[in-house]
């Protein structure tokens, strides 16, 4: 098996990887900062700065990049003048910070919020799932969720998959014509111990998988089945997207710990691996 090669290292908390025109993205988030990058080239270039902590990334149909803002629980969209603004705000559906999110072609979003105060070490509540429509308008469409983290689309579905971190699970949605989750079912058992983070998904609907207690990426089929195993000693595994010339490079997003106190050092990396199956094409 191929080791993976760094690409870009001196980062705090890189999450929120995702591939795009023939780039990858990703944000920084005990930075506060959101890139664009060559892996080929190896350049970097920082798209803008957010005065939060930034998670996921999204675009909308006009191209305007979307940014999950944690702990104002508001999603904030770039404009093409490279000016923020307020995009949808949910701090009057959840006290608690906000994480991951996936957004569709038409527009929609799915967001997951934490449920509770991790940073604060709160005790353990369920988590929301938000839909936020083309127009920024969001509704809480599921409200027990185990930390609802890293989702993705199966791709030629309307198959919502989301990891739940301390639940050692994916779990899957049905997307209705409303936008509305139904048949809410647990996709992959994944192996004890696992704490899924950020996800992926490949071209035959395996989804990778960032499990950021074990210091692993591992691909998961639907059932629970696990085909392949990239270890990164002892770090923590935040992130990966597929991308690349060809679609078949994983982009390992990893750091030394998640707490904002121990990045300092700026130990977070993206390191990349050849891998047998594709990205999606759409």
């Amino acid at each position: 098996m191929p080791e993976p090669t760094l690409i870009f290292s001196d980062l705090r908390f890189p999450e929120g990887a995702r591939w795009r025109d023939g780039r990858l993205w990703f944000s920084d988030m005990h930075t506060g900062q959101v890139f664009s990058s060559d892996p080929g080239a190896r350049t970097l270039e920082e798209v803008t700065v957010v005065d939060d902590q930034p998670s996921g990334l999204g675009w909308l149909p006009d191209g305007s990049l979307l940014i999950s803002c944690m702990t104002d629980r508001v999603v904030r969209r770039l404009g093409p003048d490279g000016a923020l603004e307020d995009f949808a705000d949910v701090s009057h559906l959840t006290r608690s910070p906000i994480n991951d999110l996936v957004t569709m072609p038409d527009g929609r979003t799915f967001l997951g919020g934490f449920g509770y105060d991790l940073y604060a070490d709160a005790p353990q509540r369920p988590g929301p799932i938000f839909r936020i429509d083309a127009d920024g308008r969001p509704v809480v469409v599921d409200e027990d969720m185990v930390f609802p983290n890293g989702s993705v689309v199966l791709p030629g579905t309307s198959t919502l998959v989301v990891a739940e971190t301390w639940a050692a699970r994916l779990t899957a949605f049905d997307i209705d014509d409303r936008g509305d989750l139904v048949d809410k079912r647990v996709w992959a058992e994944l192996p004890p111990g696992s704490t899924p983070d950020g996800i992926c998904v490949d071209a035959l609907g395996a989804v990778w998988v960032s499990s950021i207690g074990t210091s692993e990426f591992i691909r998961v089929e639907e059932g629970g089945r696990v085909t392949r195993t990239i270890g990164v000693d002892g770090r923590c595994a935040t992130d990966c997207v597929l991308g690349g010339p060809d679609g078949t490079t994983l982009f390992l997003l990893t750091s030394n710990s998640w707490q904002p106190s121990e990045t300092s050092v700026r130990s977070g990396r993206v390191e990349a691996v050849e891998v047998d199956v594709a990205g999606p094409t759409t």
